[in-house]
Parts: C-alpha cells; structure tokens; sequence
C-alpha cells in the first residue's frame, strides 16, 4: 500500500512524498522528472517494499515545484543546489545515520541525483539512472552535435515566459504528445497502451495544480514549478546571446566513484543513444544496459524490464 504525506525539511520546504515499506529498512529513494511526479514510481516503490524483494523502505518524493511540494516563485530557487539540498535534508530524515541502499532517478531526478553522487556520495551506496544524461555527455552534445542540439529544442520552449499556458491548452495537448512523440512504438490501436484514462487524469491533476492552490489559479498553473527547471538550468541548446553557450564544467563535478547502473532505452528520441557515449570517463563503477524498442518513458513502458534491472543491481550490494 502506497503512503503519501508531506515531509517539512530543515530548510523551509515542504516535500510531499509517496511511500512504501516500514521505517527503519534499508531505504531506496526514486526522483521522477518532467512532467512527471512521485505517483511513477508507485509500481516500484510497491515491488521492493514486499520481504520477497528486498523489504526496502521505498520512498519518491515529489520534487520542489511539482504537485504539492513547495514551489517558490524565483527562478533562481531551482537551480542544482537548492535541488540537491532538498533531496539531502531528506535522506538524513528517512535514513538516519545510514547512507541510501540505492538513488534511483529519471529524467530530471536524474540531473539532481547526478549532482548528489558526486558531492556527497557519502549519502547513497548506489546510483542507478534511467534515461537522464549525465552533464559531462550533455555538455558535450549539446555544444558540439547538430543532432542533439534539434532534440533538444523543446527546452528552448519550455523557458518562454507563457510556456505553461500554451502547455495547458487544449486539455494538456502538447504535454501528452510529450508522451507520444518521444519514441517507441504504439499498442497497435492508436495509442499508448500505458496511457489509460486513470493515468492522464493522474498527470491532468498534476498540471493544474495542488487543490489548495487560489482561486482563479493561472491554467497549468501545476506546471510553474517544473519550467522553471529549464529556465534555472545552464545547459540547454545555444542561441545567440545565451549564455547557456559559455557553460564550462570543471571535471572535478563530473565524476562519480560509486557502483552506477544506467538503463537508456534506445527510442527516446530527446535524448539519443550518443548520450552514454564516454560515460566510463566519468564513471569508475559502470554497469549499463540498452533497452530496445523503448522511449524517454521506459519506467510506464516495460516497468518489469526495469525492475528486473535493479533487482539484479541491488543484489549485487554487500550485506
């Protein structure tokens, strides 16, 4: 049975959280993306809760900026340290005194679990990551691929200033051929098979808004939180002026010494396969596996195929 409450942390914020699993178990933590929130995971977190599966603790916070988690109205309150710091005041609440079992994270979850693994890898024994580039392969193709540099235009629309009104138009149109537009092949009857009424109404609350939100709230209103991500974040296709073009990452950000499983399904047409081209440069520890025939959204796609994943990865951590 999934859990939900909201977790105040040391620094002001408030996280609002999915669970599953008793306290004191070793403890997983999964981080969703954009334009997803905790209720992803919700799968997972039930899987490796059970005794059979480990009996972790599992636990997906929503991100700052996403459904009922704080949201602060500056852009600058999104960038990649306040973002770490979240997830760090949290691990210290639901895994006292022990570092994680596992980070598990996708997308944008993955740019800050990136992060976290290099500067306090003392927090997590393992780092496993699906379908989110790492910055040092990002900087990379973004600077130098035309081909990257086209996958990426989306991220240039994201950061218009009524990006989140033209997202909510038309019952979230955009937003869901985000989802169908991103690779893979469909059921075979004009849709996505993993795209059930039940969950566009999940992602339809998500986007408008918590239900405490004001009166008169702004149409995608929901949706704030995770623009501003793009809009804080240095690493986006160049244009002239931009000074996303000067970004330059010294290496000393870009390694991670801990045991990293990635998964990249092979069809995400925004983050192609280039992407993990070069990962062992950076990584010491790496364990990777291809996923054919899946796009950006692998974890709604073959959620058993990535649980067999981790399974394998978790059974490799010592006892």
């Amino acid at each position: 049975m999934i859990e939900t409450w909201l977790q105040p942390l040391p620094h002001g914020i408030t996280l609002s959280c999915h669970a599953a699993g008793a306290r004191g178990r070793p403890v997983l933590l999964f981080l969703h993306g954009f334009p997803e929130a905790a209720f992803v995971w919700d799968l997972l977190l039930e899987h490796f809760a059970k005794p059979e599966h480990g009996g972790y603790r599992c636990v997906a916070p929503n991100l700052r900026g996403f459904e009922q988690s704080s949201t602060p109205t500056e852009v600058a309150q999104y960038r990649p340290k306040f973002l770490v710091q979240d997830i760090a005041a949290l691990i210290a609440i639901e895994s006292p005194g022990q570092p994680l079992a596992c980070l598990v994270a996708h997308d944008w979850g993955g740019a800050v679990a990136w992060n976290l693994a290099n500067q306090m890898p003392q927090l997590l024994q393992r780092l496993a990551i699906i379908n989110s580039p790492h910055p040092g392969t990002f900087l990379r193709e973004l600077q130098t691929s035309p081909q990257q540099q086209a996958a990426s235009a989306y991220m240039n629309f994201l950061i218009r200033p009524d990006a989140e009104a033209l997202l909510a138009q038309d019952d979230f149109r955009r937003l869901f051929e985000f989802f169908t537009n991103m690779g893979a092949s469909s059921d075979g009857q004009g849709g996505y098979g993993w795209l059930t009424e039940a969950v566009k109404a999940q992602y339809r609350a998500v986007w408008r808004g918590p239900p405490n939100g004001t009166a008169g709230s702004a149409p995608g209103a929901g949706l704030t939180g995770g623009c501003n991500y793009y809009r804080a974040s240095p690493l986006r296709p160049p244009r002239a002026g931009d000074p996303a073009a000067a970004v330059c990452l010294p290496r000393e950000m870009l390694t991670v010494d801990l045991p990293t499983l990635v998964l990249w399904a092979m069809d995400d047409i925004a983050l192609p396969p280039a992407l993990i081209d070069g990962l062992d440069a950076y990584i010491a520890k790496l364990e990777l596996h291809r996923i054919a025939g899946a796009s950006h959204w692998v974890v709604h796609e073959q959620p058993q195929l990535v649980i067999h994943y981790l399974a394998q990865f978790l059974a490799k951590l010592p006892n």
